[in-house]
């Protein structure tokens, strides 16, 4: 949302930021940092006596936007879980800010999305598998986070031509339920949207492209050579379409779209030709 700020114009009205905005980096220098999503400094937040605050339902606890309210903070909850929600959200801001220059700047990003929607209406889409994160149970098994069909992500992927082998997966508690050797207990109203999964299951769903970010997990080339090893026979790593990126572009919603919509599409178009 930093970014989206600055990049819609309204970079002046940005008051203070998490450990966590790095871009614009060269305006950003100066603001003063209030910790990190996790960790906010609620004084510190006061101190800037901000008209409002932007904060999101995935990242921010809910005890610190009760104790900003409680403050008499006006606090904006944001939690966009696609692309469409993520407009509308830039959208409010422009309407809050009443900045001509960044409804022309977001007119803009709309017709780079009507684009990069056409583009591939005809084409067949491209199962993908693309982790978040990865790790081993204590017994050393390996498993892969990844998301479904209820993320920005998600939404994000399939605009430019891709197929979420895991759409539909939810995630199971505990964690050997998710990796199917333990029953499943009752969520509890948690988040269900990030799936945990086991090398089994991916070899099942055998991704033509994987995808392998470095955020929030870093995935880098040990990573990859490992799992090109545990999947070898997946048409991706036959097709050698194992692809390390840039992870903000899928993870992060705001502006940073436009970048996507430039990037993005010839990771799947490659298929084609």
């Amino acid at each position: 949302m930093t970014e989206s700020l600055f990049d819609l114009g309204l970079g002046d009205v940005v008051v203070g930021i998490t450990d966590y905005c790095i871009y614009p980096a060269e305006l950003l220098k100066n603001l003063p940092r209030v910790g990190g999503t996790k960790d906010v400094s609620e004084d510190e937040i006061l101190d800037l006596k901000p008209d409002f605050v932007i904060a999101n339902q995935e990242e921010n606890s809910r005890q610190l936007v009760e104790k900003l309210d409680a403050a008499g903070i006006r606090v904006w909850v944001t939690f966009p879980k696609s692309v469409r929600e993520m407009l509308d959200v830039l959208w409010t801001l422009t309407g809050i800010f009443q900045s001509r220059m960044a409804a022309a700047r977001l007119e803009t990003l709309e017709l780079s999305l009507e684009w990069a929607q056409s583009a591939v209406i005809d084409k067949r889409p491209i199962r993908y598998f693309y982790p978040i994160w990865y790790d081993k149970t204590n017994k050393g098994q390996p498993w892969w986070m990844t998301f479904n069909q209820y993320t920005y992500s998600h939404d994000l992927l399939a605009m430019v031509g891709g197929l979420n082998t895991f759409s539909q997966r939810e995630r199971y508690h505990p964690i050997e339920a998710d990796l199917g050797v333990e029953q499943a207990q009752d969520p509890l109203k948690s988040d269900t949207r990030y799936p945990r999964l086991s090398l089994a299951e991916i070899r099942v769903a055998d991704p033509e492209i994987i995808l392998l970010p470095d955020e929030p997990f870093s995935f880098e080339h040990a990573h990859r050579l490992e799992l090109e090893a545990l999947l070898a026979d997946s048409a991706a790593v036959r097709n050698e379409r194992v692809y390390q990126l840039d992870g903000s572009l899928i993870t992060w919603h705001g502006t940073r779209l436009g970048r996507a919509l430039q990037e993005l599409p010839s990771l799947f178009w490659g298929i084609y030709s």
